[in-house]
């Protein structure tokens, strides 16, 4: 029988692996996998750094929570969340209410290797990107602990031993 806490849901910084991650282990785990930035473009029809020009992060924000809602009522899903996610209370209520929430942590100087061509992040086309994610880092950390069922490191590990730590986790 499946149960909303058979959810599993992905929180992180940009870069971190939740999407890459979350496909694999859907695949492995029989369940569905969504992210929020991706069901909201096509929703949309526009990318999510358009959404930003044209409504500004609030807007976004109020997008981004509707769609959590709407995809976190659904059952047996992997979701991957956007990095600043976990701005809202109301989305960090939602996350812990509807399922198993997974911190993928992942160092600043991590993500900025990682990250160095991606210019599909409004938040890292503005100044130095390591300035920025270290600034992101500091206020985020302390949600993504309060709000996960569970921490896993994805600075510089395999992919395949990444799935498999959180596989042990669930068991």
């Amino acid at each position: 029988m499946v149960t909303m806490n058979d959810n599993i849901f992905f929180v992180g910084l940009m870069g971190a692996g939740k999407t890459t991650i979350g496909k694999l282990l859907a695949k492995r785990l029989k369940k569905t996998f969504y992210d929020t930035d991706h069901e909201i473009e096509k929703k949309l029809g526009v990318k999510v750094a358009i959404v930003f020009e044209l409504e500004g992060e609030e807007g976004f924000r109020k997008r981004e929570t509707q769609m959590i809602d709407e995809l976190t009522s659904k059952k047996n899903i992997i979701l991957a969340t956007g990095g600043g996610a976990v701005l809202s209370e109301e989305n960090r209520r939602m996350l812990k209410e509807r399922g198993k929430v997974i911190y993928l942590n992942a160092k600043p100087q991590h993500l900025a290797k990682r990250m160095a061509f991606d210019k599909d992040r409004p938040l890292l086309q503005q100044g130095n990107m390591l300035d920025t994610l270290n600034h992101l880092y500091q206020e985020r950390h302390p949600l993504y602990l309060g709000v996960s069922s569970f921490v896993v490191d994805t600075g510089q590990q395999k992919t395949q031993t990444i799935i498999h730590k959180i596989e042990a986790l669930l068991r």
